[in-house]
């Protein structure tokens, strides 16, 4: 009697844990997925390291969340045209032709270059803290008025190209934890530099959902990580020696933040 008591134990265990497998497999089947990624040196993966050589400047990085998806799922076609400085205009003069009618998934991360990050944080870095609020404040009044157009016309284009497509629209990290004892810039500084990469999110984010995208937010995952935070780093600090990898996230940063995220929202 025991032993059959056991025996059902087993198999009622077994059963359980076959069902709790099987909902943890995503619906979409993503390996028959074509799959493009676009965007800037985020989608690339600038500060990843492993950088492949036919990616010349655009310096894609094997580390990166989209290379990262190809080497998990490993979807029927994989092509990355992502590349470092571009801006919504360059997505639309020279990655959008990577998509077809056949291309089942794409990615994009896109919009900060086109509000200037990297002249903003040079800004902060050298010139001082009403400088640095200046900056960004100008550049929150840009993305304002502009991104929401730029972003539209981007989306509009993926459409037209893959009209079949699911598209994920990949947001920024905020760079620091705010709260803590921190070298550097000053506190409001800090502040006001999140303040600016939550709004480009938020109108990124607002400007997906209107054109049916899904938006892969990675900020809450970041959290702890971020620059001043007491945990892993997954944001490269200012680096005087590769000033390119400078705020950009580490292969960590890609593989324990971005990767993730993508991967849930892509299906």
């Amino acid at each position: 009697m025991r032993r059959s008591r056991l025996v059902t134990l087993a198999v009622s265990l077994a059963a359980s844990i076959g069902v709790t497998l099987g909902a943890a497999v995503p619906v979409q089947a993503a390996p028959t997925d074509r799959y493009v990624a676009l965007g800037d040196s985020y989608a690339s993966g600038v500060g990843a390291g492993s950088y492949t050589s036919e990616s010349g400047s655009c310096q894609r990085s094997t580390n990166a969340y989209p290379a990262l998806y190809n080497t998990n799922i490993k979807p029927a076609s994989y092509k990355s045209v992502a590349c470092s400085g571009a801006t919504t205009t360059d997505v639309v003069n020279n990655q959008l032709s990577a998509l077809t009618s056949t291309t089942t998934l794409v990615s994009v991360t896109i919009g900060g270059n086109d509000v200037g990050f990297t002249t903003i944080m040079s800004t902060c870095v050298l010139q001082g803290e009403t400088q640095c609020v200046a900056a960004v404040q100008a550049a929150e009044n840009k993305a304002r008025a502009e991104l929401p157009a730029k972003l539209a016309t981007v989306y509009n284009g993926i459409k037209t190209r893959a009209p079949s497509a699911r598209v994920v629209v990949v947001g920024y990290p905020v760079f620091y934890q705010l709260g803590t004892v921190c070298v550097g810039l000053s506190a409001n500084s800090r502040a006001k530099i999140n303040e600016g990469i939550n709004l480009i999110d938020d109108i990124t984010r607002t400007a997906a959902t209107s054109a049916g995208f899904t938006f892969a937010d990675v900020r809450s995952i970041f959290v702890g990580h971020q620059l001043c935070s007491y945990g892993e780093k997954w944001l490269h600090a200012l680096n005087f020696a590769n000033l390119g990898v400078s705020y950009h996230p580490t292969a960590a940063g890609q593989s324990g933040g971005y990767y993730p995220v993508f991967r849930s929202a892509a299906g």
